[in-house]
């Protein structure tokens, strides 16, 4: 049996049949086509398909869809767009805080997320933010530095 869910998805209220047992990384990628959250471990432990759930970081792949019930998830998708990016992902860009972009969205969310609740983090509020993100390419210090000039951007702003 399948019930309804209703939720904001990027800025946009939306209602799916879920799936017994579906998660929110498997409505998103499969069954909404927003494939920009990746499927990395499948067990929360990697960081690559966090999306914001209420202004948190969360691993989509472990939220399950009764989670989201009138709640609003973010996806990188709705962080901003070609002609408007957020602040993170024009710092992403500039500081070349990318390789093989497979972990980026995630960490990008994670980035958001503590932005919204700290417009000027330290060094260390950033490293802890990022933490559960595993990235084989090295470009860590490229991305704390990407989050420090869009967190700097941002509190211009």
């Amino acid at each position: 049996m399948t019930e309804p869910v209703a939720f904001q998805l990027n800025g946009r209220r939306v209602s799916v049949q879920g799936g017994n047992g579906q998660s929110l990384l498997d409505l998103l990628r499969n069954t909404l086509q927003l494939k920009a959250t990746r499927m990395g471990c499948g067990q929360g432990q990697c960081g690559a398909c966090r999306v914001m759930l209420d202004g948190h970081a969360v691993a989509a792949c472990e939220t399950p869809l009764w989670a989201i019930e009138g709640k609003s998830v973010t996806t990188v998708e709705g962080l901003g767009s070609r002609s408007a990016p957020h602040a993170l992902q024009t710092a992403f860009i500039e500081e070349q805080a990318m390789q093989c972009g497979f972990c980026t969205s995630g960490i990008l969310m994670s980035a958001a997320a503590l932005l919204q609740r700290e417009l000027q983090p330290t060094r260390a509020q950033i490293v802890q933010a990022i933490d559960g993100h595993l990235c084989r390419c090295g470009a860590h210090n490229r991305v704390v530095r990407a989050i420090e000039k869009a967190a700097a951007r941002l509190a211009a702003a």
